[in-house]
């Protein structure tokens, strides 16, 4: 009976070890497996939470790229419009540029002409200050050919000679020059318009007026002397305007014209 029951109690024992052991056994496992588990989410959720930050970024992207697209058609028509205003503006350029071409063609022969008849004038008119005319008048013809002046400047330089040539019309004015009385002396001269020119040799003891019917200068007497030099001192600014008497240089054509 003490060997049955011991043999019972024994086996009760290695039943209960062993069941033991198999409970510890399966706690181990299912500690692993739950740890695997929770790796694994962990694992799953950092994948889910790097894909929707990866998403973010893209769904940002794409709206800076849609941004930049719209920019890049704002821009593209700003460009189409200013093309369009620079083809306008060179049709306008050309237009104009041909247009002065045709200017260009009627303004040089003018200029030319106006220096013909500059030059003609001066030969025929009074020989007042005639050495600074027609050194003018050469420089003008100098000036003509020159391409490093605009034509604009040259028709300027022309209009201010005629411009001088007027102002000798209407002026009183003296100068020192040199005039030929059967030989060339340096003399003072003066010109009321064109219509006085006359001179006096410079100790103040001779004086002639320009005769234009005889194209050269005539004596003066003496008696005329005082009026003469009452002119020069006006024009030189060394008396107050007054009334002044000089001889008449026109010929009989000039004196049913116009004096200026």
């Amino acid at each position: 009976m003490n060997k049955t029951a011991f043999r019972l109690t024994l086996c009760t024992l290695t039943l209960l070890s062993i069941s033991s052991m198999a409970n510890a056994s399966d706690l181990d496992n299912a500690r692993t497996i739950e740890a695997q588990t929770i790796t694994q989410s962990a694992q799953s959720q950092d994948r889910i939470n790097k894909s929707s930050d990866k998403a973010f970024e893209l769904k940002s992207e794409i709206a800076m790229l849609e941004q930049e697209i719209a920019n890049l058609a704002i821009y593209e028509k700003h460009l189409q419009a200013v093309v369009a205003n620079q083809h306008q503006e060179m049709a306008s350029i050309q237009a104009q540029l041909a247009q002065i071409s045709d200017t260009r063609q009627g303004v040089v022969p003018l200029m030319y002409q106006m220096l013909a008849g500059l030059e003609q004038h001066i030969q025929q008119d009074k020989p007042i200050r005639l050495e600074a005319r027609l050194t003018r008048l050469e420089q003008l013809k100098a000036l003509m050919p020159q391409a490093d002046v605009s034509d604009a400047e040259k028709y300027r330089r022309i209009l201010e000679a005629y411009q001088i040539e007027m102002d000798y019309g209407i002026k009183l004015g003296s100068y020192r020059s040199q005039i030929n009385v059967g030989r060339k002396i340096e003399a003072e001269q003066l010109y009321l318009g064109r219509v006085s020119l006359v001179a006096r040799s410079l100790d103040r003891t001779q004086y002639w007026s320009w005769d234009a019917n005889q194209q050269s200068w005539v004596s003066i007497d003496i008696s005329q002397a005082s009026h003469i030099d009452q002119a020069f001192a006006i024009a030189d600014k060394q008396a107050s305007p007054s009334l002044i008497e000089l001889p008449v240089s026109l010929s009989p054509a000039e004196k049913i014209k116009d004096p200026s």
